[in-house]
């Protein structure tokens, strides 16, 4: 019979076995950094690469748009705000990231066409979309969008932050001011999306409107274009800490976190304008099919927004917030359990609750930008979480995902869908309008940074 004392030592004995072989494990991982590392940075000077010089544009300004899966210029090359915006962003973190000053003319290229070309100097706000004609610019689009004067902002927040260029700060206070006395409810916070282009709201419109790759009822919110202002935000308030800015940010942080995003961990696609989430679960098979932008689990954004919403907190000096890290680990947490290939990793496209607790995948294709976003979080949550060794084993398949199925390793870039889910899109287009490389290049350079022990994030975290 064993004593009361030698049983408190045995007990000690086997609790200094697992938190060995939970150190032993944490260990490792830190272990392999210095193997894996090279492949990330590898792949981001390649991306890098095949992106610049060949997509700015030095006849209209700006950035080409259109290119096939060989990298040629095809297509019609219209000016998208929010590709455009992107470029700007994307071209300012990489002279922050590689101190060259050559991405830093880049960015003040786009930054050249943002201003002169697609800021309506009439009414305010940027214009949605320009045409090219020949060496001429068209407006093509008739309104205006929270989403894309989101993304403006993003852009020249951070080529504020590299170039300290006073102008391109006052055009995105401009811009926020802009959109805060248009888009803004203020009855019941956040933010309308779909705008006419004087700045009105259209919100007796209410049928659907597929203009433009615009799902939304003109009198809907939706969560796109809140978790890409909370971005924006986050980013112009940085640069600028603003009374009213940070009031804001609060308060999208707030409604996404609490409200858009839901118990289980996943987001509602659109609400009514009190933040009634809207359903279609009882509507037809064929409506829900012809509407499945409307309402269904994007895991995609449910991952993405895990680490906007942990990098507003960050921006917000909010210490030990725990609320935000744990929504954040929940999203992530429900994307795994519910929308992970298991077999050769990636996260799908969608799924839908048809029963309460059982997620039905509705769409199995990979794309890009998910999978770009999925490897950013699941590192987050293993340097956030180091105990869950899960999460940096998932890491590891998801990396060994899009290298297999995603990096186009013959003519460069990212495939739009992953080989598995489409083989054909080894020859679809290689980038379009909504297709640039923020998602793919942003991260990169944060598991760099991760991996380096320098992410604002995490770092103090193994």
């Amino acid at each position: 019979m064993k004593t009361p004392l030698k049983q408190l030592g045995l007990m000690l004995f086997l609790l200094l076995i697992v938190l060995a072989s939970c150190q032993s494990k944490q260990d490792k991982q830190v272990e392999d950094y210095p193997e894996i590392l090279p492949k990330f940075e590898q792949e981001l000077k390649d991306l890098v690469q095949v992106w610049y010089p060949k997509t700015i544009d030095s006849i209209h300004g700006g950035f080409w748009s259109d290119f096939d899966y060989r990298w040629e210029k095809k297509g019609k090359q219209n000016k998208m705000l929010v590709s455009q915006a992107r470029h700007i962003w994307t071209s300012s973190i990489l002279a922050e990231f590689y101190k060259d000053a050559y991405y830093q003319q880049i960015a003040a290229h786009g930054y050249e066409f943002l201003k002169n070309h697609m800021w309506d100097t009439i009414n305010g706000g940027f214009y949605t979309l320009l045409g090219t004609d020949v060496d001429s610019l068209k407006l093509l689009s008739t309104g205006k969008s929270t989403y894309g004067n989101a993304f403006a902002i993003y852009g020249l927040a951070t080529y504020y932050s590299v170039s300290k260029d006073e102008s391109a700060l006052d055009l995105a206070k401009k811009t926020f001011y802009w959109l805060d006395e248009h888009a803004h409810d203020k009855t019941y916070k956040g933010y309308f999306d779909v705008l006419n282009q004087d700045g009105s709201l259209l919100l007796d419109v209410t049928e659907n409107d597929k203009n433009y790759d615009n799902f939304i009822r003109k009198d809907w919110k939706d969560q796109n274009s809140s978790i890409h202002l909370l971005e924006c935000l986050t980013a112009l308030y940085q640069v600028w800490p603003d009374r009213l800015v940070k009031e804001r940010l609060e308060e999208l942080l707030l409604l996404i976190r609490d409200t858009i995003a839901t118990e289980k961990g996943y987001l509602t696609l659109h609400l009514q304008r009190d933040w009634t989430p809207v359903s279609l679960k009882d509507s037809s098979e064929a409506y829900r099919k012809q509407n499945f932008g409307l309402d269904h689990v994007s895991f995609g954004h449910d991952v993405e927004t895990a680490f906007l919403m942990l990098e507003a907190s960050h921006a917000l000096g909010l210490k030990n917030d725990s609320i935000t890290l744990k929504k954040a680990k929940k999203m992530v947490d429900h994307a795994l359990a519910t929308g992970w290939d298991t077999e050769i990793g990636g996260f799908y496209d969608g799924g839908y609750y048809f029963e309460p607790d059982v997620c039905t995948i509705q769409n199995r294709a990979k794309i890009w930008w998910t999978e770009a976003e999925g490897l950013n979080s699941l590192l987050l949550m293993s340097k956030l979480f180091p105990e869950e060794k899960r999460y940096y084993e998932l890491f590891e398949k998801q990396w060994d995902y899009i290298d297999t199925y995603m990096i186009d390793h013959e003519y460069g870039g990212w495939y739009g869908e992953g080989l598995d889910s489409n083989p054909k899109a080894k020859y679809d287009a290689k980038a379009q309008i909504w297709k640039v490389n923020y998602h793919n290049i942003r991260s990169l350079i944060n598991v760099i940074k991760m991996l380096q022990g320098d992410f604002v994030l995490t770092k103090g975290s193994h």
